[in-house]
């Protein structure tokens, strides 16, 4: 069926709310992109003149569809390489979608998406659609086909395991940054003692290669071992060279609204380390270096003037 213009129009009106919720709830920016793409399918073969409010339409057609895809995701989690993590959105990506309030802000952060792959597929819905877009009990009860009360009773128990795995918060932007700097410099001095001290005793360090690119299927886990292998990727060796490939510039920027560190060779980003920052130090680095999921982030990085890197690593050297 043919739309009308403005029938078009109020799709594309929704599109980017649509776009944010998508990614929150799947964690891949792939495949946010392939549910929207669908919830427009959707709309196109509706009968819109009898829908009465299309933004909650749309949202509960998009919301159905991601819940399929949640649930057929965790079947392919079981046979994927190493560990799994989220596609980073770099700075200024739109798909990043609100970050008015600190709710938007941390439902988008690397860790708490991460953190959101051990809740439910309802788990995952309610927590998004209240923490990150304010949505009603009422209304996320009809997009779930719940009670109102069910609603409630599953936000609370998607708080308590988001807040279960976040034993600390985070600390002001500003205040991140300069820890992130402090560490560049600690990572090349060559010496793990300076590294160790902006580190908490339990850190942990886990890369997602995705089986296409070097990162270790098991976590390293404390400051002394997280210290040595956060030095042997920031200063020339022979790991570095199988793992970059050529010189690589290290940016300091930003990542689902937190610092991170963006590496690229060749003007491809190659790998987007997102340090969990917090008042006792540095909790985690989740990195994710399977080009699969960079290659939104290296189109979003040639579209931006980013200036020079803070760090030029020669594997050579």
């Amino acid at each position: 069926m043919a739309l009308t213009g403005n029938q078009v129009d109020q799709f594309e009106a929704a599109m980017p709310r649509l776009k944010a919720i998508a990614y929150r709830l799947l964690g891949s920016a792939s495949d946010a992109e392939d549910a929207v793409q669908d919830t427009f399918l959707r709309w196109q073969a509706a009968d819109i003149d009898r829908i009465q409010v299309p933004e909650a339409w749309l949202t509960k057609v998009l919301t159905n569809l991601c819940l399929n895809e949640l649930t057929s995701a965790r079947a392919r989690r079981e046979t994927y390489v190493g560990q799994w993590l989220p596609e980073p959105l770099l700075a200024g990506d739109p798909m990043l979608g609100p970050a008015d309030t600190a709710e938007q802000r941390e439902s988008v952060s690397f860790a708490v998406l991460a953190l959101m792959e051990r809740l439910s597929p309802n788990e995952r819905v309610v927590y998004v659609l209240r923490e990150a877009f304010g949505y009603p009990h009422r209304r996320i009860a009809e997009i779930l086909d719940i009670t109102e009360a069910s609603a409630q009773q599953i936000l609370h128990r998607a708080r308590k395991h988001i807040a279960a795995g976040r034993a600390r918060t985070e600390i002001d932007e500003a205040a991140a940054r300069r820890i992130v700097e402090e560490f560049l410099t600690a990572a090349t001095s060559g010496r793990t003692e300076p590294l160790v001290e902006l580190l908490t005793a339990d850190v942990i360090a886990v890369g997602d290669g995705g089986g296409k690119a070097p990162a270790r299927a098991k976590a390293f886990e404390g400051a002394a071992a997280v210290a040595t292998f956060m030095r042997s990727l920031f200063t020339p060796n022979q790991a570095a060279r199988r793992l970059i490939g050529g010189t690589a510039e290290v940016h300091l920027s930003s990542a689902n609204g937190r610092p991170a560190l963006v590496v690229l060779v060749g003007g491809r980003v190659i790998g987007v380390i997102c340090p969990e920052i917090t008042p006792d130090g540095i909790a985690a680095f989740r990195s994710q270096v399977n080009p699969d999921k960079l290659e939104r982030a290296t189109r979003h990085w040639a579209s931006t003037d980013h200036g020079a890197p803070l760090l030029r690593i020669d594997p050579e050297a």
